[in-house]
């Protein structure tokens, strides 16, 4: 199934996208929104739980793994704990397998390297699909 197919199966996907650097949450911004995804940017950890808290919901959360006042370990955490159940994958620029392990072992579905590909989206549109 290709991208194409998956957006015409009439569904629109919201995304939260949860980094500290500015340039890499446009860039994922603009990539995402030519997938057909509504996609809303917060700064850090904090800001993501404290969405939640007031209400606001989305399919997929991309979560930064280092970021100023809350980290996506410890977001991750608060909103599994919180009943959060949507699709959160860690993006990363760490290649270490064991600093992943630590962050998918926070309640991560998928972690993945920044920034993002064509394919990757492909691949977690797929995954989202079938929810």
């Amino acid at each position: 199934m290709t991208s194409k197919n998956i957006l015409t199966l009439g569904q629109k996907f919201s995304v939260l996208i949860v980094d500290d650097d500015k340039i890499i949450r446009r860039i994922h911004k603009v990539l995402l929104n030519k997938f057909g995804f509504e996609s809303h940017t917060v700064e850090n950890g904090k800001e993501a739980v404290d969405l939640y808290l007031s209400g606001k919901h989305f399919d997929l959360i991309l979560m930064d793994m280092e970021m100023p006042v809350m980290d996506g370990p410890k977001a991750t955490r608060e909103l599994r704990a919180m009943g959060v159940n949507n699709m959160i994958v860690g993006v990363t620029s760490r290649g270490l397998d064991s600093e992943k392990q630590a962050f998918t072992e926070a309640g991560l579905d998928y972690c993945v390297e920044k920034p993002l590909t064509s394919e990757t989206i492909t691949s977690l549109l797929q995954e989202l699909a079938k929810k």
